[in-house]
């Protein structure tokens, strides 16, 4: 059997790996101008395609039978070579994202939702919002009656869908919409899921708003696709076991905590066991600026260090799987979290001041290193997901880590 992906322009896709872990059949990346569409799609070999942009709605015609929901939609994200040569076409997309709205826990009968983005995403997740009993579903658009400079007019609205690349790696940092301005929201969805917590979802977890991304709705809608293509059910369960892996392996592991703490040690321990590239914030920070860090500190004080710091970490928090090593003083300034919450584990080492070295660190030479941990510490605190010890051995604490995070 002979599956894959089918679009314009694919770039890096989780699907093969999705679909390695559902079934045992051969899943390419089928890339395709519009030019070759025709021709692929009526004698190509393959016998199951998912399809993303932008054919969601062309391999409509090519369909000589169509699911209700598909029909309903508009748009198909699945196809299935038949038996007697015709195409079967379906939306899986929206089972995922019925599933999705499940295991979020979210109720979505007589809410008023709000829909950010009008192509083929927000016509399926308004459909399926629609077949759960939404009170109203209203699209917001930039060039339509609702859009985003009349936006007050729904400050009542209850559940959040954004269904637009806003926010999407590698443009991360933005949102389809400010949450201040709906006080009633009460759950916030976001189809995109690199990064794990685009802008949207951290203004929601802010707010202490239920919130989730796309992720589970893209291994739910593989599931039902490799069930169509297969014929034989998959266990629910495994949608459940293969969005943990998928999780698991594309956050970062992120390190703060004092100078001297261990954290560079820790990271290449982790990086050794876990085979993740590790990145040291401070040797990109001496890097970028030709010159080693107590330099940086001697030109431009400790304020133009924290400005380069700030872009590395930005830049590093967009990366997907890696472990990161950051300085001891990042939890200093607050803009650095976002970056680094997006798509990580933040991991508090901690050590006894005790057992701290000052050589080669500006900031500790000059401070007592008691004082500057207790006003360091509610840093650590807000910033950390989970906190290990580093006390005891390098290994302890790289097994310590590796277990707490599965």
């Amino acid at each position: 059997m002979k599956c894959g992906l089918l679009g314009e322009k694919l770039g890096h896709s989780y699907s093969p790996r999705i679909h390695a872990e559902l079934a045992d059949y051969a899943y390419r990346l089928y890339e395709k101008s519009p030019a070759e569409l025709d021709a692929f799609l009526r004698e190509g070999d393959w016998d199951g395609l998912n399809v993303t942009i932008p054919y969601k709605k062309t391999v409509l015609s090519y369909c000589t039978a169509l699911s209700d929901r598909a029909r309903r939609i508009g748009a198909v994200n699945t196809l299935v070579r038949l038996p007697d040569g015709g195409i079967l076409g379906e939306n899986t997309d929206a089972y995922g994202f019925e599933k999705l709205i499940a295991r979020a826990g979210i109720a979505v009968e007589g809410k008023k939702c709000l829909v950010f983005g009008s192509g083929g995403a927000s016509v399926m997740a308004c459909a399926v919002l629609e077949d759960l009993g939404a009170g109203s579903v209203t699209v917001i658009s930039r060039h339509g009656a609702d859009n985003y400079d009349n936006l007050d007019r729904h400050a009542d609205a209850q559940l959040l869908v954004n269904t637009t690349p806003l926010g999407m790696y590698p443009n991360t940092g933005t949102a389809a919409a400010d949450l201040a301005r709906f006080p009633a929201c009460e759950a916030v969805l976001d189809v995109v899921y690199n990064p794990a917590r685009t802008e949207l979802l951290l203004q929601a977890e802010k707010r202490g708003i239920p919130c989730a991304n796309g992720l589970y709705m893209l291994v739910a809608q593989a599931k039902r696709s490799a069930e169509l293509f297969t014929g034989q059910a998959i266990p629910d369960a495994e949608i459940d076991r293969i969005e943990k892996l998928l999780r698991r392996e594309m956050l970062n592991i992120v390190l703060v905590g004092m100078p001297g703490s261990g954290k560079s040690t820790v990271a290449r321990a982790l990086g050794r066991v876990l085979d993740r590239p590790v990145v040291e914030a401070d040797a990109l920070i001496a890097e970028a600026a030709g010159c080693p860090i107590p330099e940086i500190f001697a030109r431009e004080g400790e304020e133009g260090f924290r400005r380069r710091e700030t872009a590395v970490l930005r830049e590093q928090g967009m990366r997907s799987g890696i472990i990161l090593s950051t300085g001891g003083g990042c939890v200093t300034r607050e803009e650095n979290y976002d970056p680094l919450h997006q798509n990580g584990t933040i991991v508090w080492l901690r050590r006894d001041t005790a057992l701290l070295p000052k050589e080669g660190r500006p900031i500790s030479l000059r401070s007592d290193l008691n004082e500057l941990y207790e006003k360091r510490r509610p840093c650590y605190e807000r910033f950390a997901d989970l906190t290990v010890d580093n006390d005891g051995s390098v290994r302890a604490a790289a097994d310590k880590i590796r277990e707490v995070l599965g």
